[in-house]
């Protein structure tokens, strides 16, 4: 498997521990629609949460975070609004993102509530 396959997939089971210990029920992780994909859908006070994981080796260039383009939030809230219509679901809903750094001498985890507000 490829290597920025591999960060990723270590970054998603990351941020998934890191949730769990924080008191969020993990719902679907990888959750598909069409093209795009949801990391982990999760759920906190009643309130779903939808968490884009950006995992990189390093901050050299610009955090993980700022990779999430405007592109890319819509299509996370088209796929949250499929979410929601398939499991019928109608709940408050955030978007956030948690920003990893994994490297043999780091490992660290910024998560950011609210990073987006769903704009069409």
């Amino acid at each position: 498997m490829a290597y920025h396959i591999e960060l990723g997939k270590a970054g998603e089971r990351m941020a998934a521990e890191y949730l769990v210990k924080k008191g969020y029920e993990i719902l679907h992780r990888n959750y598909s629609f069409k093209k795009s994909e949801l990391d982990i859908v999760a759920k906190k006070d009643d309130v779903l949460i939808v968490v884009e994981v950006k995992t990189r080796n390093s901050d050299f260039m610009a955090g993980p975070e700022i990779t999430v383009t405007k592109k890319k939030q819509k299509a996370i809230v088209k796929a949250t609004n499929y979410y929601l219509e398939e499991h019928h679901l109608q709940t408050e809903t955030q978007f956030d993102i948690i920003s990893i750094i994994l490297n043999s001498k780091e490992q660290t985890l910024e998560h950011i509530e609210d990073a987006f507000y769903p704009l069409l």
